[in-house]
């Protein structure tokens, strides 16, 4: 996402071939989207050779492409039972083309919502497309057709074309979903430039700000939104600083916007991941840190965008969270946090 300003943060859906996973000890084999696995069972990275988690692998645009990872990020569990918790309302899901958000567009078709989701046309055309496929294949009977608006959401005018375009379609926008990001290495500030400064924060908050004022004229009492933060909000990164700043921002502005609303009926909350598997990951990290990616963490493993996206369900559903507002979750692999 990189179109001045764009769009990026995402995952995929079971890979097509069997692949081996491992953990300490044991393996488990996953046989993609149609095999079987146990229960309960989290789905582990695959181990590259000589112990690391993953191959080594760099894609060197952004946005990163889903499918042309190894091993296929996990969108959606193969145990995850939905409830309609979601029946009959329609959400709108930036970044929704993969990795997080291409999860929580699945988990959203299957719990009966409506799911419209944006991507960067030409760059992500492809996992937009299997998305799609993906969210009719769960999607319920009384639910509408998904649609993929491609557009940079870096800018506030088209913001507003996205959310008329929904409107248009569906009538209303009952959950926002504020996901797309981009990130770049950097080991000293004296390295991040205006351009690039002002291309990460276009991206990652002023979309934030802008797809919010103007799905806002849409959304009723009982509505929600929900903004994608990052667990290094809370704990820093040194190489990571622009992108951290963002997502600083983002947890200040889920707060502040909380009180806001909430004289309204519209909850606003965030999600906070750990280090999860998805495009953003190859693009923009080199080899090494690829090979060893999630190592860092209690649980000792990436995680997958299937582990997160039931917390945008939850939070999204009033019924399980209609005393929650202003709050972040954190799904990071077990990093304690001052939340």
């Amino acid at each position: 996402m990189l179109l001045r300003g764009v769009v990026l943060s995402r995952v995929l859906v079971g890979a097509t071939t069997s692949s081996v996973f491992s953990r300490s000890s044991t393996l488990y084999r996953i046989t993609g989207s149609g095999g079987s696995r146990r229960q309960g069972q989290l789905n582990n990275v695959r181990m590259a050779s000589g112990g690391d988690k993953f191959p080594a692998q760099r894609q060197q645009t952004q946005p990163g492409k889903e499918h042309t990872m190894d091993p296929i990020p996990e969108a959606l569990r193969q145990d995850y039972r939905a409830a309609n918790k979601l029946q009959g309302k329609v959400a709108l899901v930036t970044g929704g083309d993969s990795g997080i958000g291409r999860a929580v567009c699945q988990c959203f078709a299957l719990e009966g919502a409506t799911v419209a989701f944006t991507y960067v046309k030409g760059r992500e055309d492809k996992d937009a497309h299997d998305t799609l496929q993906m969210i009719k294949k769960h999607k319920s009977s009384d639910a509408k057709d998904p649609i993929a608006i491609p557009a940079d959401l870096g800018y506030d005018e088209n913001c507003k074309r996205v959310v008329d375009e929904v409107v248009n379609a569906f009538g209303h926008i009952d959950v926002l979903i504020n996901n797309c990001a981009e990130q770049y290495e950097c080991t000293t500030v004296e390295d991040i430039d205006e351009p690039r400064l002002e291309r990460v924060f276009r991206t990652n908050i002023f979309s934030y700000f802008f797809m919010t004022r103007h799905a806002l004229k849409h959304m009723k009492e009982g509505a929600s939104i929900i903004n994608t933060t990052s667990v290094n909000a809370y704990k820093g990164n040194a190489t990571l600083l622009d992108y951290t700043s963002t997502k600083g921002a983002i947890v200040a502005f889920t707060r502040g916007l909380a009180l806001q609303l909430v004289g309204k009926g519209i909850r606003v909350n965030g999600v906070a991941p750990g280090p999860i598997w998805t495009p953003l990951i190859p693009a923009s990290f080199k080899e090494d840190k690829v090979k060893s990616f999630g190592i860092q963490v209690p649980m000792d493993r990436a995680g997958q965008p299937s582990e997160v996206a039931p917390s945008y369900v939850f939070l999204a559903c009033n019924g399980d969270s209609s005393y929650i507002t202003g709050q972040v979750l954190h799904p990071n692999g077990g990093v304690i946090v001052n939340a």
